[in-house]
């Protein structure tokens, strides 16, 4: 038995709230990766961690939110909770394997396309494990072909989007970029959606509609939203809370002396005291004296 298949339940609510929960992981993903490219410590890793983080779960809540919305008519649906979070963790490692090679390797075409593939894949793999944690009386197919374009659209999204997180800078290229983004994540996700048929077994589940969508999914998106809530809190208004004092506020290195070659000058800045026991002893710089005139000491 065919089912009824039902994608926008809620209308424009869950596809709008998808949007912008895509676009908040974004932002949040380009804003630490473009942080990250300024620190070749540890604090580099820290910046590509919470990047990838941000991205991968963004993209999750996405997924689940615009989930909300699908239904079939005459079947309740039901979440494999496992299954559900797995599609989570393999969102985070490969976004996380894609952001960490560009992010060490530089924005290369090889980089890139390895690591946009890589990050594409990813996200096509969180979709559609995500689809298989679904429960109900019956089966899901897919085309073919849609399927195939879903996934060209997600490694082409993910290559832009590491592309973004390495090249675009300012505030509002940032935005930019991460509505561009969103675009491409919802695009990939509706399109992916496109492809499926439900065949129900028998005439359908008895005993009822069951739970709605919302009050399983839910849930389980807590956490995530809150997560990406308070990284946005902290990376766009606090970042002092994660990094400490940024670069500019902090005191110049010292560049090792090394014999045989003269130390830089230190020029004192605007209300450091100078240090005059550096001058040179035993020798005193005199003006030129004018003829009939008197000698003054330059001290």
């Amino acid at each position: 038995m065919q089912g009824t298949v039902d994608g926008f339940s809620y209308g424009l609510v869950t596809p709008v709230a998808a949007f912008l929960m895509a676009c908040l992981g974004g932002a949040l993903g380009l804003r630490c990766t473009t942080r990250s490219l300024r620190h070749h410590d540890t604090f580099k890793a820290g910046w590509l961690a919470l990047g990838a983080t941000s991205i991968g779960t963004g993209i999750w809540t996405m997924h689940f939110i615009a989930m909300m919305g699908f239904s079939v008519a005459q079947a309740p649906i039901d979440y494999d909770r496992p299954i559900t979070f797995a599609s989570l963790g393999v969102a985070v490692l490969m976004v996380g394997i894609g952001i960490f090679i560009v992010g060490y390797r530089g924005a290369t075409a090889l980089t890139l396309v390895t690591g946009g593939t890589i990050t594409g894949l990813g996200v096509a793999t969180m979709h559609y494990l995500g689809m298989a944690g679904m429960r109900f009386q019956g089966r899901i197919e897919y085309d073919t072909v849609t399927v195939a374009f879903s996934v060209v659209i997600a490694v082409v999204a993910a290559t832009a989007a590491l592309w973004a997180a390495v090249s675009v800078h300012g505030f509002l290229a940032s935005l930019g970029a991460s509505l561009v983004m969103g675009v491409a994540v919802s695009g990939m996700h509706y399109t992916a959606m496109a492809a499926v048929s439900v065949h129900l077994h028998g005439a359908g589940a008895p005993g009822g509609p069951g739970d709605p969508a919302t009050s399983l999914l839910l849930p389980m998106l807590i956490g995530p939203a809150v997560f990406l809530i308070l990284a946005a809190v902290v990376v766009m208004f606090d970042p002092l809370l994660v990094m400490g004092d940024p670069d500019w506020q902090r005191p110049a290195a010292r560049i090792p002396h090394r014999p045989g070659v003269p130390a830089p000058r230190h020029v004192p800045s605007y209300g450091e005291p100078a240090n005059w026991s550096a001058r040179p002893v035993g020798r005193v710089a005199r003006r030129a004296v004018p003829r009939g005139g008197h000698r003054s000491q330059d001290w």
